[in-house]
């Protein structure tokens, strides 16, 4: 404690922390769980600690709204995956309704446009977000010394209610499903997941499908059926969502806002990691690039576009690629 009146004062206790206080408040402490602030937040320093592209939705190269969804694609923010299977019809969209001061501009709505209330056993509604194998090594599935990984994010919806997270190890085909709970309609809230790393399944070292994080919304009793994933486990469809789901497109009135998404190394979620926009663009630009427009035909725009004219009715061009694609 830098105390005002005796300086530097060191008191030992029992509860096997060591607290950094100034005029008696504390600042900071060292736990079992790292170095922490006075809330129990970790104070683990580091860039690059999101293993997540675009977890607070700034990017959407493809576009900020798009309608009639009944399919699967990128829609409009960067990175993540819609997947609607005969379940409703939907309203994507990089909306700008943000928790207050924590630092977002914009978040990924999801609004249900046509409802299903009565879903068939197959039909699901879920947001993904992929993550290459290679980037993951350093988390050492298939060993004994797997880390333990924690999810946070900022949620918001009309729609209280359980929601199913499934983590899904493509390479060997496990899963492990936790759940979280949305406590207030219409209220901005935190959520924090933790899971043990797998120390059977191993993530191989390569540009494919390493780990996939997807918010299941709504399913049909075929993702229910069994026992819900709570450890590491072969990947079972029965077992991967929980019962008490909601569904998400029983109604037009519900909708869902996601952002500051952020998964890393450890058990203790750390404070969003704020990346500079340019950085995250090329970041996302590995999986997908605006490279030039057209209107009625004509090239309207242009991203590293060259072009000689041929002749009088052919013009030869190249597409620069600003960062090194995953894959053709």
């Amino acid at each position: 404690n830098a105390d005002t009146t005796n300086g530097v004062v060191v008191t030992s206790d029992t509860s096997g922390e060591i607290e950094l206080q100034s005029a008696g408040v504390t600042k900071a402490k060292v736990t079992a769980n790292g170095l922490q602030d006075n809330n129990g937040n970790s104070l683990r320093g580091g860039s690059f600690r999101n293993l997540l592209i675009n977890g607070d939705m700034n990017i959407a190269q493809r576009g900020t709204s798009v309608t009639g969804i009944t399919g699967t694609d990128y829609y409009t923010v960067d990175r993540y995956r819609l997947a609607v299977n005969t379940m409703g019809t939907f309203t994507m969209l990089q909306d700008t309704d943000v928790p207050t001061g924590q630092g977002f501009t914009t978040s990924l709505k999801l609004s249900c446009t046509t409802a299903d209330t009565s879903p068939a056993v197959g039909d699901s509604i879920n947001i993904q977000h992929r993550i290459e194998g290679q980037n993951l090594q350093h988390l050492k599935f298939g060993t004994s010394s797997a880390e333990s990984l924690t999810l946070s994010f900022w949620v918001k919806s009309n729609k209280t209610g359980t929601y199913t997270v499934w983590f899904y190890q493509q390479d060997d085909d496990r899963q492990i499903c936790p759940t979280f709970t949305i406590d207030s309609a219409d209220t901005w809230e935190k959520k924090t997941i933790t899971v043990d790393g797998d120390t059977s399944g191993v993530i191989d070292n390569n540009n494919g499908d390493g780990l996939r994080i997807g918010f299941f919304l709504g399913v049909g009793s075929d993702f229910t059926s069994g026992t819900l994933a709570s450890s590491w486990e072969a990947n079972v469809k029965a077992n991967r969502v929980s019962s008490s789901n909601v569904n998400l497109a029983d109604s037009t009135s519900n909708y869902i806002n996601i952002t500051g998404v952020q998964l890393e190394v450890g058990t203790t979620a750390t404070p969003f990691e704020h990346k500079p926009y340019d950085m995250e663009l090329a970041r996302c630009q590995r999986y997908y690039q605006a490279s030039w427009g057209t209107d009625s035909g004509k090239l309207t725009t242009a991203q590293g576009l060259h072009w000689i004219a041929y002749n009088t009715s052919i013009i030869v061009g190249a597409i620069m690629f600003p960062v090194k694609m995953r894959a053709t």
